[in-house]
């Protein structure tokens, strides 16, 4: 009995290391469940968002879907990061729950605890001795890597799923191999598809070692390879992975968001004595510095190692799968796109296997698994190849070095999750108009829809505290089908001047020019409200609504005086005059996309001309670009552009068209494409959108 107690007692310890380096990084706040002021801004927003409309939507099948969160751009709990592993947990107990509740908190505090035993549990493979493995674990506590992703991407946080895989994958013996590798890979796939691909890797290599070294019959093999790709593909299925389809999930990336070489010893912000080495754009992603107090280890390390007193070599000879799988992982997180320093040079890739990788485009997250071994030999060599008592003095050493030393990083981190606590996230939207609307509509639209559209955090915090479904979301990955689709019902509509009459809309300010000039003033309101384009279909029908002072729609239309100037770059107020049509303003102008485009301003004279400044894209294959010009719908230019650059089109405006913008109150300008083409059609890269002409210069006269 007494033995036991003490086994207990002993057990205890790293789970009370864990929750002291919780309260040391973290602090108390972020475990309020009523506390969401730390979540309030980029990816912990939509993580939040996420669980909140979660939470307050019927059950489906599978389960993760999350439909109020993004509409017609159709996703699963997986792709707001929401952490589905928590929030299938909490969703059946939602009615019970305060509002608001989060509970990301308490799973940072679950990271540190697991992070804490399982580098309890992986020291123990090699040492018995409690102070040495306590000093251990907390070195895995305090690795730059694991706490800079608190901040930023919650699920990522928990780094302690690849600990125990590698503890699974070092144990020579696991009872029950079946269960734990099973209750590991479901984890880490109801918590993050990196984390599984990683996890799953290890295991892989494993099941093959064990396999061959005898230790599994082949049959046992088999059974296990099957049944837990069925765990895993029921677990991602359920969790929404696959509620998005091919089309959302290839996107740009890979070789960009990348592991550095000297990815290990770049301490960034994260230390007082290093410095920052130079690196290249994308490196973050891959960022995996050890820390000053491991890399002290390290060097303390190499003498047993040269001196030849330790048998790390004839261990690691052991595992030689293992140790190739995080080979591999590692070459997958430096990517084709190799980074040294401020260096790089680019080892070419078929498009198909590009496309592939892709799927995972944070390939530098990659390397962790190889960083985590890296330590664990650092302390394997430090503790074996050391007395106990030299081993106790540099382990309590680089622990005090590496908590200090890295808190010029997580000092930052413990600020933003000491922000002062609140229940609400300061929202701008003041006017009496948004609690009368929610009550009135049953959905909030932004349009044109789109992934993280500008204002998706103040539309989702609204949406979300009303209950009220919307697209206005920022997700990991969108259906590009489903996307472009609401977004072709979203033109119609504007078009039109149609509404349902059930939704609130929010208009970009491209949307709101064509939506000006089309929406029906008998009935709906179109206004700019808090800073916001608001269109409230039937709202000047509603007698128990509050009655909107709204100015002339037209007034939303910018003016431009006669004989003015304006160029289309990021920093010019022309940009404003952009309806469809066109893609991101750039320094030199602006691209259009697809067969059409606006143009629409409102002219403080009588417009009698304009003079447009364009480019056009051109190759050898694609000589000429065709464009038609309409003015208020009346077409008044057919030409064909030759000249890449220094297009001057002057168009003068018929009489009756002159005098017709002059009684509507408003330039409008649409341009159509017969021939557009992506550069990438034409071989000028990877770049596919439709792109005819280059805006650069507009001026009326």
């Amino acid at each position: 009995m007494k033995l036991s107690a003490t086994h207990r007692a002993t057990a205890l310890l790293p789970v009370l290391l864990g929750i002291l380096a919780f309260f040391i990084v973290v602090g108390p706040r972020a475990l309020n469940p009523m506390n969401i002021a730390w979540l309030g801004d980029g990816d912990p927003a939509t993580h939040y968002q996420g669980w909140v409309f979660f939470r307050h939507s019927p059950w489906t099948f599978p389960l993760g879907l999350n439909p109020s969160y993004g509409l017609e751009l159709g996703n699963g709990i997986i792709f707001s990061d929401s952490n589905p592993l928590f929030a299938f947990i909490f969703k059946p107990f939602s009615a019970l729950l305060p509002e608001p509740f989060q509970y990301f908190g308490l799973w940072l505090l679950t990271c540190f605890i697991l992070q804490s035993w399982f580098a309890w549990k992986l020291i123990g493979l090699f040492s018995r001795d409690v102070a040495l493995r306590l000093l251990g674990a907390g070195m895995f506590l305090f690795i730059p890597a694991m706490i800079v992703r608190m901040s930023v991407h919650l699920s990522l946080a928990g780094h302690f799923l690849l600990l125990a895989g590698l503890y699974l994958a070092l144990r020579p013996f696991t009872p029950k191999r079946r269960l734990a590798w099973g209750a590991l890979l479901a984890a880490a796939a109801l918590v993050h598809a990196y984390l599984l691909a990683m996890v799953a890797l290890i295991w892989l290599a494993d099941l093959a070692a064990k396999t061959l070294q005898r230790r599994q019959t082949p049959g046992k093999a088999l059974i296990e390879l099957i049944g837990l790709f069925l765990l895993v593909s029921v677990c991602c299925w359920q969790a929404g992975y696959f509620s998005i389809g091919d089309s959302g999930l290839a996107l740009m990336g890979y070789g960009l968001f990348r592991a550095n070489v000297l990815t290990f010893f770049d301490a960034g912000v994260w230390s007082y004595t290093l410095q920052d080495m130079p690196g290249v754009l994308g490196d973050g992603d891959g960022f995996a510095f050890l820390g000053l107090g491991v890399i002290c280890l390290g060097i303390f390390a190499l003498v047993p190692v040269l001196q030849g007193t330790t048998d790390l070599g004839a261990k690691a000879r052991r595992y030689p799968l293992v140790l190739l799988a995080l080979a591999g992982l590692a070459i997958f997180a430096v990517s084709n796109n190799i980074g040294v320093g401020p260096f790089e040079f680019r080892i070419p890739l078929p498009d198909a296997v590009v496309a592939v990788a892709t799927i995972f485009r944070g390939s530098g997250r990659m390397i962790w698994p190889l960083m985590y071994m890296a330590i664990f030999a650092i302390l394997y060599v430090v503790i074996r190849g050391h007395s106990s008592r030299v081993a106790l003095m540099l382990l309590s050493v680089a622990l005090v070095v590496q908590v200090a030393d890295t808190r010029a990083g997580w000092a930052v981190s413990r600020g933003f999750f000491m922000a002062t606590p609140s229940p609400t996230w300061k929202t701008p939207l003041v006017d009496p108009f948004w609690e009368q609307a929610a009550k009135r509509y049953q959905a909030v639209r932004w349009l044109r829809p789109e992934n993280y559209p500008e204002q998706w955090m103040t539309l989702a915090d609204y949406s979300g505290r009303h209950h009220l479904p919307t697209n206005a979301v920022y997700l990991g990955r969108v259906s590009t089908v489903a996307t472009e689709a609401a977004q072709a019902v979203s033109d119609r509509m504007v078009s039109s001047g149609n509404y349902a009459a059930d939704t609130l809309y929010v208009l970009s300010n491209r949307t709101v020019l064509e939506a000006a000039l089309t929406v029906n003033r008998d009935t709906d309101v179109l206004a700019r409200i808090d800073g916001l384009n608001v269109l409230a279909p039937g709202w000047k029908r509603c007698a128990d609504c509050l009655p909107i002072s709204a100015p002339d729609p037209l007034t939303l239309i910018p003016p431009l005086k006669s004989g003015e100037r304006v160029v289309f770059n990021p920093s010019s107020l022309a940009t404003f005059f952009l309806g469809k049509g066109w893609a991101n303003n750039e320094p030199w102008g602006t691209w259009s996309e697809g067969n059409e485009s606006q143009i629409a301003l409102r002219p403080t004279a009588r417009v009698h001309s304009f003079l447009l400044e364009t480019t056009a894209l051109l190759a050898p294959s694609h000589t000429e670009q065709a464009v038609e010009i309409f003015v208020n719908d009346v077409r008044v230019l057919s030409t064909r552009l030759v000249k890449p650059e220094a297009n001057r089109l002057n168009v003068e405006l018929p009489v009756e068209v002159q005098q017709r913008v002059e009684q509507q109150g408003v330039l409008n300008i649409r341009f159509k494409y017969a021939n557009a083409i992506s550069p990438g059609e034409l071989g000028m890269g990877k770049d596919m959108r439709k792109l005819a002409i280059g805006i650069q210069a507009l001026t009326v006269n």
